[in-house]
């Protein structure tokens, strides 16, 4: 049995990776645990976390992600475009999971942030509801 969460981070990165969109702004740099060695701008799959809500018949999991995009370039223009640009990939066309059942995944909100080093970060808030079948 394949954890909802561990799929859908699976299935953000595929995503990230093979949109052409995302790829022309950042290249192949969607991380989990960015290399000593990352070029900027690039994105992190980020914080989250599952909470349990089941039901008799159901196992669902809710789940809160966020998606980071981080940039050197001056100011938050760039780091503005890719988070529209993987916002806009990430909910068209809709992710599908191969074990577990995504009911919905959607964008929440996006924070800008100015990280103490001077790179611009914004941070990509999602949230989904999965289903994980039972096991007879």
């Amino acid at each position: 049995m394949s954890s909802p969460s561990y799929e859908l981070q699976v299935a953000i990165v595929s995503r990230l990776k093979a949109t052409a969109a995302v790829t022309a702004l950042i290249g192949q740099r969607v991380y989990d645990s960015v290399p000593p060695d990352a070029a900027f701008p690039y994105v992190t799959v980020g914080e989250g976390d599952e909470t349990s809500d089941d039901v008799d018949c159901v196992t669902g999991f809710e789940i809160a992600l966020d998606v980071d995009v981080w940039s050197r370039a001056v100011g938050f223009p760039e780091a503005k475009q890719i988070s529209d640009t993987v916002r806009r990939a990430l909910l068209d066309p809709e992710l599908t999971l191969p074990a577990n059942a995504l009911v919905y995944f959607r964008h929440r909100q996006t924070r800008f942030i100015r990280d103490p080093d001077g790179s611009s970060h914004a941070v990509l808030s999602f949230e989904a509801f999965a289903e994980q079948p039972n096991s007879q």
